[in-house]
């Protein structure tokens, strides 16, 4: 990242729509019998259809991607608790890290595995019933536990990274920065270097949970991260005011994934591979990233054309913070 831009891997659900999934193919044999629909339950394909994962990965891989997420965006017992399977976050977890662990081997390439780690259905910060402002439907203990287990399954699958993405409650995201801390200090292993991504609403350069850019990055820095950025909801175009404010922040590397442009009526995605990398080669060339991919809507082939824009360009590069050194 300090020698070149590095490019992480585009939508996996994109991909799997691709496949025309019916109920009996999210089921298999092991779940034929389930008491709740499982359609939809992506990551669940781990265990059900783990050839289908795989080989996303590899087209992202031979798309020209150094970074590529494990299929666990929803994967723990919090979010699992819509298909009633929380007792399987663990087992998907390890799964997922050992597949994409499998594709990178079998692509004979260099690349690094990241252990995603999504937002959960339920938010810390905002209460769902609109009578009851003070409700909270999730205890902060809870959000570390269901997070807890899902890096342990992550980091025992064998991941290089951890990522938490798709930040729109800042709270959801302390609690995934505590259980990574408390998962590390529990098994005394050496922590693995953590990625955070957050995620502007809208227009107004706020998170859900109402933070601005500034004050999202302050509340996560005591992490110490890797790197520091922003994912989906908007597509390049619309991103680019907020990467480069937070370009001129970061004290990190900086990273950035958009969407492939804004959903249209039918909420799909209509930016094309080229004009995705067009937008995003403008922002490396100005110096702002170091990491750049995409997330919904995005292909292989929009992988690969911002893979092909940017390999020449130079990375933002680390701003020298100076230490203030208490006598």
């Amino acid at each position: 990242m300090r020698e070149r831009i590095l490019i992480i891997d585009g939508a996996m659900g994109t991909m799997i729509q691709r496949h025309k999934l019916k109920e009996e193919d999210y089921r298999g044999e092991r779940f034929k019998d389930w008491p709740s629909d499982l359609k939809g339950n992506n990551d669940l394909l781990c265990l059900t259809q783990p050839q289908i994962i795989r080989d996303i990965h590899k087209q992202y891989l031979e798309a020209g991607a150094d970074i590529i997420e494990t299929n666990t965006f929803n994967a723990q017992k919090v979010s699992l608790a819509d298909y009633h399977m929380e007792d399987l976050a663990y087992e998907i977890n390890l799964a997922a890290a050992k597949i994409a662990n499998e594709a990178v081997k079998e692509s004979g390439k260099q690349a690094w595995v990241a252990g995603a780690i999504g937002p959960m259905n339920k938010t810390l910060s905002l209460s769902p019933d609109v009578n009851n402002p003070g409700y909270r439907a999730l205890t902060f203990d809870g959000a570390v536990a269901a997070y807890y287990e899902q890096v342990k399954g992550l980091v025992e699958g064998g991941v290089d990274l951890l990522l938490i993405e798709t930040i729109f409650d800042t709270l959801n995201a302390k609690a995934a920065i505590f259980a990574i801390k408390k998962y590390f200090r529990d098994t005394k292993q050496k922590e693995l270097p953590v990625m955070i991504s957050g995620t502007i609403t809208d227009a107004s350069g706020r998170t859900l949970s109402g933070q601005t850019l500034e004050a999202f990055y302050t509340s996560v820095m005591h992490a110490k991260p890797l790197s520091i950025g922003l994912n989906c909801a908007l597509g390049a175009k619309e991103m680019r005011p907020h990467i480069e404010e937070l370009s001129q922040i970061a004290s990190c590397f900086v990273s950035a994934y958009p969407n492939a442009g804004l959903p249209n009526a039918m909420g799909e995605y209509d930016e094309q591979p080229e004009d995705t990398a067009h937008y995003i080669e403008e922002w490396a060339k100005e110096g702002f990233v170091n990491i750049v991919g995409g997330c919904c809507g995005t292909t292989p082939d929009h992988i690969r054309h911002i893979a092909e824009h940017v390999k020449n360009l130079i990375p933002r590069p680390l701003s020298v913070v100076e230490e203030t050194i208490s006598l």
